[in-house]
């Protein structure tokens, strides 16, 4: 009942800034919970950060204090503001939408899924 369209990926040098974009539409995302997930070549898709129904936040350790996930209801987006980028933080980013609102840290849990938006970090 979600579609999620993410954009805002693109190439950046390391030190660098991004702010990803996930528009939700089709459902009022208010009450959802909202992950970003990301995915690297040859990697497994890692957890980034999630924000809960009640505005919890979870972040994975290799982004905290440099990521935050905040969200704007009256627009249906969530962002992913992405600072002091590093080329490990190479890869496609996908935003995820839980309509049970609980921000938990696995994919599992979230039932709708953007496209992707490629982020490269060059050193």
């Amino acid at each position: 009942q979600v579609q999620l369209v993410e954009s805002g990926g693109g190439l950046v040098q390391a030190g660098g800034s991004l702010r990803l974009s996930c528009a939700a539409s089709g459902r009022t995302f208010s009450n959802y919970a909202a992950g970003w997930f990301r995915q690297a070549p040859g990697k497994e898709r890692e957890f980034v950060a999630a924000i809960s129904r009640s505005d919890t936040t979870n972040y994975a350790h290799s982004v905290k204090g440099r990521f935050t996930i905040p969200r704007d209801n009256a627009k249906n987006t969530v962002y992913l503001q992405m600072n002091s980028l590093k080329p490990e933080d190479t890869a496609l980013y996908s935003c995820a939408a839980d309509p049970r609102g609980l921000g938990y840290v696995s994919g599992q849990w979230y039932d709708y899924w953007g496209q992707g938006t490629q982020v490269t970090v060059s050193s």
